[in-house]
């Protein structure tokens, strides 16, 4: 009969890394410990595009498009790319899908662990600084075309204020302020949020910004999705205050998309910024 007791290393106090726990205990479990052939995986899995994110005075809004590409295909046209982390805290994919999902995971397990052990939350930069590990580990991936380049976006208790963060491959992390974008169409959707974007925007008009940007970004790049009125698939957007997070309902986003769908029959460049 089998030993079913945990060992030793489960019973030891330890480090509140989740990440360092496992790498210790089980290492093949790991993503970025996984070996892989020689050679490039880039177009052997979807890759996810385009998330934004911008800051508003309550807090921060982030939105993903629902699009997941294989070259020039169309790998799912559903995907969801923006997960709330913890109660004030979210991320957003970009990238090789499986992996980016799989890191998000053990992302928010990591918070779960470390509130568990220290019987407290860790503050938006330490977050921020843990999902900049993870990135880190996964370089060897990212040198083999499986690169994941996540957005961060949550609410600053301390500060009472919304924060985003971005990253390259290297785990390099950058605070952004107003507003950022990544993946395919990031270049669209920053331009577009360079015209919205006000410093005393509310959240209503904070998800218009993003949703528009978004517009913007599948109206340029074809690997981001826009819309999608036949088979009614928007976008996800979370909404981060100091009441936590709250992912609005696809009825409440398709109601903004219908109105920024039905502006641009009209004017399809979308709205002008004031030149004052």
């Amino acid at each position: 009969m089998s030993d079913a007791r945990l060992s030793d290393a489960f019973l030891t106090p330890a480090t509140s890394s989740f990440a360092e726990f496992v790498g210790s205990v089980a290492p093949d479990l790991l993503p970025s410990r996984r070996s892989l052939p020689a050679g490039s995986g880039a177009d052997l899995a979807p890759h996810a595009t385009t998330i934004v994110a911008a800051t508003f005075a309550g807090g921060v809004v982030m939105a993903g498009d629902r699009r997941a590409t294989m070259g020039n295909i169309i790998a799912q046209r559903d995907i969801e790319k923006v997960f709330p982390t913890d109660e004030y805290s979210c991320v957003g994919i970009a990238g090789s899908a499986g992996l980016a999902v799989e890191m998000v995971r053990l992302f928010q397990t990591e918070l779960e662990h470390y509130e568990k052990i220290e019987g407290t939350t860790l503050s938006i930069d330490g977050k921020a600084n843990r999902l900049s590990a993870l990135i880190r580990g996964n370089l060897g991936m990212a040198m083999q075309g499986l690169a994941v380049v996540p957005l961060f976006a949550g609410y600053d208790l301390r500060a009472a204020q919304g924060r985003i963060f971005s990253y390259d491959v290297t785990g390099g992390r950058y605070e952004e302020t107003a507003f950022h974008s990544v993946g395919s169409g990031s270049l669209f959707a920053r331009g577009s949020l360079k015209k919205l974007y006000r410093e005393d925007l509310d959240v209503d008009q904070c998800v218009t910004a993003v949703i528009q940007a978004l517009y913007d970004a599948a109206d340029d790049d074809s690997a981001t999705g826009g819309p999608d009125l036949t088979r009614r698939i928007f976008p996800v957007v979370s909404v981060i205050t100091g009441d936590g997070h709250t992912r609005l309902r696809q009825d409440d986003v398709a109601e903004v998309a219908d109105r920024v769908i039905g502006a641009r029959m009209e004017r399809p460049d979308g709205p002008a910024a004031p030149l004052t």
